[in-house]
């Protein structure tokens, strides 16, 4: 029997899809890459916004009328969150949410044999510990994902996550030790470390995220540990040194800002000022001197003035972020956030996220031009042209080289690359004359 997986949302949905076709693969299926003809069909979704949610039931509908014959599993954040609704998606034979997706094989077969519909959304108590997944190798992929954290105790405004994930939890250190192990011994070179809120890795042990990534350092075979989006709340500079000192760290820092306005960020209760995000940026900067700081800004929240974007753009400009992700604030059912005076319209919120967009295109440049003439270390990934090799330095960026017909592939594979031009999202780079593979 064969299975095929349809993904949505962030980098700890991808790793748990790749747990997912592992659980499969163990259970006697062959997971497909061709949609035609698969036994089971499995939709891991997202929905931190409504128009994620409706991408999600679009995704549903039609893969039920192109394969009326597949068994489809809807399981993730989104029937985790609004089980209610989802329940009623008639074109889903299978639906879970966001716990124990270990036992979706078993589900699947047992629907396979009686052909019955079957709703198992289990809520969360506040209790749980972290689910047992693991995965040992990522399909295609150069560098893989790790989820050492799951769940969130922010409770933002605006963020539905908190319920579709329950409260934080922590993979212990030993497993976390044991999964990267394999993926090394499968080639991974670069480990991806990820969570809902990753910042809070270890609090119910005592441990931080710095204890992970050094253990992740001392594994044979791992050349390059990263870390995904971060929360400014709980880093700390005792812990940014210990990062700075772990072989293979990789002085890239996705910070979540969200806004660069201290009224908005009190509206949206996150819990950090403007001021201490910039005393943390300037901590990484001092102990990392090339490191890129990358972020996510949020524009258009309930009751934010011109005065208050601009705000938060002078910020986001003073602050010379590497890249920003940029969102038009989008209403959140089950949301605080949801009921608040000051709702925008769409064109200002639209007008807003162009002005601010636009900056960030001005600082990506900015940057990209400041890593022109550093030789640096590339870790190659998969050819996307005859022409070109195209890879990540340490700190993210996007370097590509001319590829020479005497050159097979240079996947997989870290070459010390001399940057000689920068273009509007990459660099251009030559590797050096040593050519030295580390």
């Amino acid at each position: 029997m064969t299975v095929f997986f349809v993904t949505f949302g962030c980098k700890v949905n991808c790793y748990e899809t790749e747990c997912m076709k592992k659980s499969f693969s163990e259970s006697g299926f062959t997971v497909s890459e061709n949609i035609a003809g698969s036994d089971v069909i499995v939709i891991n979704s997202c929905t931190v916004t409504s128009s994620g949610d409706k991408k999600v039931r679009q995704t549903l509908r039609k893969l039920r009328n192109e394969n009326p014959d597949s068994l489809i599993v809807l399981t993730g954040c989104y029937p985790q969150a609004f089980g209610e609704d989802a329940s009623k998606l008639s074109e889903a034979d299978i639906i879970t949410g966001t716990k124990n997706r270990s036992q979706i094989p078993e589900l699947v077969l047992k629907a396979l044999e009686k052909r019955e519909r079957k709703i198992s959304i289990e809520q969360y108590t506040g209790h749980e510990t972290i689910e047992q997944m693991s995965c040992d190798s990522f399909e295609c992929k150069t560098r893989a994902f790790v989820k050492i954290q799951d769940g969130c105790n922010q409770f933002c405004s605006y963020c539905i996550i908190p319920y579709s994930r329950g409260r934080i939890r922590s993979k212990p250190l030993d497993e976390l030790v044991s999964e990267i192990t394999s993926l090394a011994s499968n080639g991974h070179q670069e480990i991806v470390l990820v969570g809902i809120n990753l910042a809070f890795y270890g609090k119910e042990y005592g441990l931080t995220l710095a204890d992970a990534v050094e253990a992740a350092g001392r594994i044979p075979g791992v050349k390059r540990i990263r870390l995904g989006s971060l929360e400014p709340e709980m880093i700390h500079e005792n812990d940014l040194v210990r990062l700075s000192e772990t072989e293979g760290f990789c002085p890239q820092f996705h910070l979540s800002l969200q806004s660069g306005c201290d009224r908005t960020l009190k509206a949206m209760n996150r819990k950090y000022t403007s001021a201490e995000y910039t005393e943390l940026v300037g901590m990484i900067r001092r102990i990392f001197p090339d490191a890129s700081v990358t972020t996510d800004v949020m524009v258009g929240f309930p009751g934010e003035t011109e005065e208050d974007f601009l705000e938060s753009y002078e910020f986001v400009r003073k602050t010379a972020f590497s890249k920003i992700h940029v969102f038009p604030y989008s209403v959140r059912s089950g949301t605080k956030a949801a009921s608040m005076p000051g709702q925008l319209s769409g064109a200002v919120k639209n007008e807003r996220a162009a002005r601010m967009s636009q900056l960030g295109a001005e600082l990506e440049r900015n940057f990209l031009k400041a890593q022109v003439g550093k030789t640096v270390p590339v870790l190659f990934e998969k050819e996307n042209c005859t022409s070109f090799h195209r890879g990540y330095s340490p700190n993210y960026t996007l370097v590509q080289i001319k590829r020479k017909s005497a050159i097979k592939s240079l996947r997989n594979s870290i070459f010390y690359v001399n940057i000689k031009e920068s273009m509007n999202e990459f660099c251009i780079g030559e590797i050096t004359d040593a050519n030295q593979n580390k």
